[in-house]
Formats: structure tokens, C-alpha cells, sequence
């Protein structure tokens, strides 16, 4: 059974930075492409990042700049890099693994991490 375990959220002031980390286990992750999507209160869930198995990279558009997804496959371990914290980037952020080498549907998901950026 596939896991993906998410750490490193919590509570920064704005201007700060966090790192997210995703520990995946079960299978060899290192074949699929693999993401990050947030979800805060009262809006829809939306693809933050996402990178291929090649490395290639895909960030939406207010995160641009500023966050950095990478992946080390010998350690099936995802990371997302957020610098320059903005009270708008407060959600859950969930890791996800897709069903191909490229961001296209979610296969696995982890729990989700709450992230909170105070003013």
C-alpha cells in the first residue's frame, strides 16, 4: 500500500519561509511524476507545483518566484520550498504522486499539512 507522509508546515509570519517535505513509501515513486495542491478555507483545491520524473517543473502562477519543488528519488522524497510567505498562501497542502511521468491525474495522496501565514 502506498503512503505519502507530509511534514514541515506550521505557523510563519509573512515574509518567512517553510519547507515542505513528503516521505513516500510502498512503491518506486521515482517513476512517476509527482505534485503539491493546497486547499484554504472556503476555496477549491488547486495545483501549487508539480515535477516530472525528468525534472521538469510547473508552479501556478501566484506561487511563481517564490516556492521550488524538487524531488530526490534515492530518498522517495518530495520537497516544496516556500520563501517570501504571504498570508494568501495559508491552506492544507497535500502531496500527491500522478499515474504517469507527467502531472496528470493524482494517484496517491498524503493527509495534508496546514500551513499559516500571519500578517
Amino acid at each position: 500500500q502506498a503512503q505519502l507522509m507530509e511534514s514541515g508546515g506550521g505557523l510563519v509570519q509573512a515574509g518567512g519561509s517553510l519547507r515542505l517535505s513528503c516521505a513516500a513509501s510502498g512503491t518506486d515513486f521515482s517513476i512517476n511524476a509527482m505534485g503539491w495542491y493546497r486547499q484554504a478555507p472556503g476555496k477549491q483545491l488547486e495545483l501549487v507545483a508539480c515535477i516530472t520524473t525528468d525534472g521538469g517543473t510547473t508552479y501556478t502562477n501566484p506561487v511563481k518566484g517564490r516556492f521550488a519543488i524538487s524531488r530526490d528519488n534515492a530518498k522517495n522524497t518530495l520537497y516544496l520550498e516556500m520563501n517570501r510567505l504571504q498570508p494568501e498562501d495559508t491552506a492544507v497542502y497535500y502531496c500527491t504522486v500522478y499515474q504517469t511521468t507527467y502531472c496528470g491525474t493524482p494517484r496517491y495522496w498524503g493527509q495534508g499539512i496546514q500551513v499559516t501565514v500571519s500578517s
